[in-house]
């Protein structure tokens, strides 16, 4: 066996470890597993010992892959947690977020990339556009507990069904970047094509599928002959069958793969939604998901300590970065939950946590390769900036964060059962 074969095994080896061990480490501390990923491969890579330099904008197919694989996997895990019945009233949040909030953003973001830091309309759009979803992976911390666990506040599920739908409903707009690039190539007209295709068949195929084989696949594994129905397997795998069958039947189907996964996953939930088994499902893919993420953050960590991935950084882009995770997401998710239920208190958390990661890279990787853009260099170093400064500010900050919010429901709760308390008394003293 080959030295660097040997060195392979040993270091997934200590990979698969490390994704056992340090999420309980780190339970109590302000410090969170993707800083820790990051951290780990910075260092390993940093040494002379490491023969191979992640490139990421260099190796565009295989992070594609892997990034859309990580982040089909987290779709799922996400829906199938979402105790919450969906509708008009009961998701108001999420669809403010996602009407108002994301274009909202992705517009601010390409007027920033276009006036601070010299990129083309199309170049500027994409970044815009792959910079504004909510990440589903590195959001985790601030997801909803597993499924009827009891851990739904309005925060949290506003952060979680957000990142569930954002990732789809981005495509749209990184589909605009492709097509005005290539407009701006050939001269050809696009808008009617990209409103009609894009926009309408592709976002109703996925919805529609998602939906379509959600219910059908909910009826395979809880309601067929109890002999025959899926649940009773005990498997967790399960979960990632499902995944990348209704992702093919979508993309096959030229739909938007992405929010056909999340909406089958919701499907899936409600076709039964007391099961125990929504527990399993949910186990596997939460522990694959945290492997694959792991995985792909020690190489971020590579490319940014060895790779050179910042090296076209410059103080313009800085300044972007800031006003990107301290202005634009806080400011346009905090105006778009004005009028709604939301306390001032959650509603500052839901918009402080646009966490940017591993869809952000997706978007670069499957745009890059199907049209020509300008300055990627300063494409790539700008959105690897802000996923470094997003991993460690959300990182750091969360646990506390959570902690407060936690507290304060506790105290809204206690408050509350005193006051009925105090009523019951009133009631009986006057009887």
């Amino acid at each position: 066996m080959s030295d660097s074969y040997i060195l392979l095994l040993i270091g997934f080896g200590a990979l698969v470890l490390l994704t056992a061990w340090l999420p309980m480490v780190l339970s109590e501390a302000p410090l969170s597993l993707p800083i820790a990923c990051v951290g780990i491969g910075a260092a390993v890579f940093a040494s002379p010992l490491t023969g191979y330099v992640p490139r990421p904008d260099v190796t565009l197919p295989a992070v594609e892959r892997l990034t859309e694989l990580v982040i089909l996997i987290s779709l799922m895990g996400a829906a199938l947690k979402i105790d919450r019945r969906i509708g008009w009233r009961s998701w108001m949040m999420t669809w403010r977020l996602l009407a108002i909030a994301m274009p909202v953003t992705i517009l601010a973001l390409s007027w920033l990339g276009y006036t601070m830091l010299g990129l083309g309309a199309a170049t500027a759009l994409l970044l815009g556009a792959a910079l504004a979803p909510t990440d589903p992976v590195l959001a985790s911390d601030v997801q909803v507990g597993p499924p009827k666990s009891g851990e739904e506040d309005d925060a949290r599920f506003a952060l979680t069904s957000e990142a569930g739908l954002n990732d789809g409903l981005a495509f749209p707009f990184v589909m605009c970047a492709i097509a005005l690039a290539h407009a701006g190539r050939t001269r050809e007209p696009w808008l009617l094509q990209w409103i009609g295709i894009e926009v309408v068949w592709r976002l109703g195929i996925g919805v529609g599928v998602g939906v379509l084989l959600g219910y059908a696949l909910g009826w395979l594994v809880f309601r067929m002959p109890n002999r025959a129905k899926l649940s009773r397997t005990g498997d967790g795998f399960v979960a990632l069958g499902i995944t990348v069958a209704v992702y093919g039947i979508a993309e096959a189907l030229h739909g938007y793969g992405f929010v056909s996964v999340f909406v089958a996953g919701l499907a899936l939930r409600a076709a039964e939604r007391n099961h125990k088994y929504h527990q399993t499902l949910h186990d596997f893919s939460e522990q694959l998901e945290r492997l694959l993420m792991m995985l792909l953050l020690v190489g971020f960590g590579g490319a940014i300590s060895s790779g050179g991935l910042l090296n076209a950084l410059t103080w313009s882009s800085v300044g972007y970065a800031m006003l990107a995770i301290f202005l634009v997401r806080p400011l346009a998710g905090w105006l778009c939950l004005a009028g709604t239920a939301c306390p001032p208190t959650e509603r500052a958390v839901i918009s402080f946590f646009g966490i940017r990661g591993l869809g952000t890279i997706y978007y670069l990787a499957y745009a890059l390769q199907k049209e020509n853009f300008d300055k990627v260099d300063v494409v790539w170093s700008t959105a690897a900036f802000i996923i470094l400064i997003s991993i460690v500010l959300h990182g750091v900050t969360v646990t506390p964060v959570m902690r407060l919010i936690d507290r304060r429901q506790r105290r809204g709760i206690a408050a509350m059962e005193s006051k009925k308390l105090a009523k019951r008394q009133r009631d009986r003293s006057s009887d």
